[in-house]
């Protein structure tokens, strides 16, 4: 068994636990979901407290409606639609004013014309220092300076390891979108830790390895 297929099985006997009336078990099952709910939040609402609010919604919500969890579909990508959707309707019904037409423009607008400006001679680092705290309050500031339409897609793709097709039904998007924003989400978070990184930059995160760096 994979490690993959190791979590979804251990989340789905959660889940039956849970629907059976073992209601403690409910943080277990969200607790490595958490930070990414937060931040998918506030990649949409820039507001720490609102995310918050967004963020307690999200659980509450998967919480009283988890029996309608389908069995083909997975926890994750579940909790993570809830969240996003929650965010977009906070977003829509708190702050009209300022993002009532967002979306379509969004929707019409281009990809962006997003170039990094740094891509060689990054330095290589030791791999200790990828646990460092100077670091990781580089890749936090980094991903709060993505455009939201690349901060969800990041999150997803690369920090809950979504697959393409996911990401793009959790967000409503095509496949061929999400790569496209994928790709400039990744070659911005690169000229923003340049200072850090040589050659394949992505995979000496600690998030590649199955670790938040928050």
């Amino acid at each position: 068994m994979t490690e993959v297929e190791a979590v979804d099985s251990h989340e789905s006997h959660l889940i039956e636990r849970i629907r059976a009336g073992d209601r403690g078990l409910f943080h277990e099952l969200i607790r490595p979901y958490e930070r990414s709910v937060y931040l998918l939040a506030y990649s949409v609402l820039h507001s720490p407290e609102d995310a918050e609010e967004v963020a307690q919604e999200t659980m509450l919500r998967a919480f009283t409606h988890l029996n309608q969890l389908r069995a083909d579909v997975k926890f994750k990508r579940w909790l993570l639609t809830i969240a996003i959707n929650e965010a977009r309707m906070r977003r829509r019904k708190d702050r009209k004013h300022l993002y009532e037409s967002l979306d379509a423009v969004q929707d019409r607008a281009p990809e962006g014309e997003f170039m990094p400006r740094e891509i060689a001679d990054w330095r290589d680092i030791p791999s200790k220092a990828l646990e460092s705290k100077e670091l990781r309050r580089a890749v936090d500031r980094a991903l709060m300076r993505l455009p939201p339409i690349y901060h969800e897609v990041f999150l997803l793709r690369d920090v809950q390891h979504l697959s393409v097709e996911e990401t793009a039904q959790t967000l409503g998007l095509t496949a061929a979108a999400v790569k496209t924003r994928m790709h400039r989400a990744r070659l911005q978070m690169r000229e923003e830790l340049s200072p850090f990184f040589k050659k394949r930059w992505i995979d000496r995160l600690p998030f590649r390895k199955g670790k938040n760096p928050w």
